[in-house]
């Protein structure tokens, strides 16, 4: 296995730190489906023992991002079109109406903080770093959603996000696709602050479309 990980710092969270840089290799495509995974191998790379990697990867097998494999680990579980077809259309469903009725009343106190993430996920991926990228990512939509006041709904966004692969994100490194996906969160606040809410709809629309485009490694018609 090709993709490095960095050791863990704060031995506090150790196996969320194991669990969600495993999930990120695995939802960017840097693990792709099929490849196998030993805990003495993660244990290694993570510079750890085995029991947070073990509960790791546990937790990502009821996921359903890896299956056990008898006497060797783990396998990186396929996703299907159809997955990604319902998992989108759920998100477009969900987020798109509650997003855009936020642009009638977008409160001014946590636009800082959310700029300061909308920068982060860009500088992100202007540095190539798909797992804080992916991290920022869930943190900005999740905040955002919290706007609402609806504790279940930003969960059930959540856990519907943490079921997305995003299989060609690798590939889209220091790419223009990348850029301007990750610059879309800055053009949501534009339009939010300036009360566009059929912009707002447009571009979230959009912006969960990518699940099935560029985050696949599929073209996306211009404009679309």
């Amino acid at each position: 296995m090709s993709t490095p990980f960095a050791p863990v710092v704060h031995a506090a969270s150790l196996r969320s730190h194991v669990e969600d840089s495993v999930a990120a290799a695995i939802v960017s495509g840097q693990l792709p489906p099929g490849e196998l995974v030993s805990v003495p191998g993660l244990a290694t790379k993570f510079d750890v023992s085995a029991t947070p990697v073990r509960e790791a990867m546990i937790n990502l097998q009821q996921r359903g991002f890896v299956e056990p494999v008898r006497n060797k680990g783990f396998r990186v579980t396929d996703v299907s079109r159809k997955d990604l077809e319902e998992l989108v259309q759920l998100r477009q469903l969900i987020e798109v109406p509650v997003v855009r009725d936020l642009a009638g009343d977008f409160p001014e106190a946590p636009r800082e903080r959310l700029r300061a993430q909308a920068r982060g996920i860009v500088e992100a991926a202007g540095e190539g770093d798909l797992a804080t990228y992916l991290a920022s990512d869930i943190d900005f939509h999740r905040n955002l959603l919290a706007l609402t006041g609806n504790s279940r709904l930003v969960s059930l966004v959540t856990d519907l996000r943490r079921q997305t692969r995003l299989t060609g994100l690798s590939g889209l490194l220091h790419t223009e696709q990348l850029r301007e996906s990750a610059q879309e969160h800055e053009r949501l606040l534009d339009l939010l602050e300036a009360g566009d809410a059929a912009g707002v709809e447009a571009l979230m629309h959009r912006h969960i479309g990518h699940v099935l485009g560029w985050w696949s490694g599929n073209p996306e018609p211009a404009g679309d």
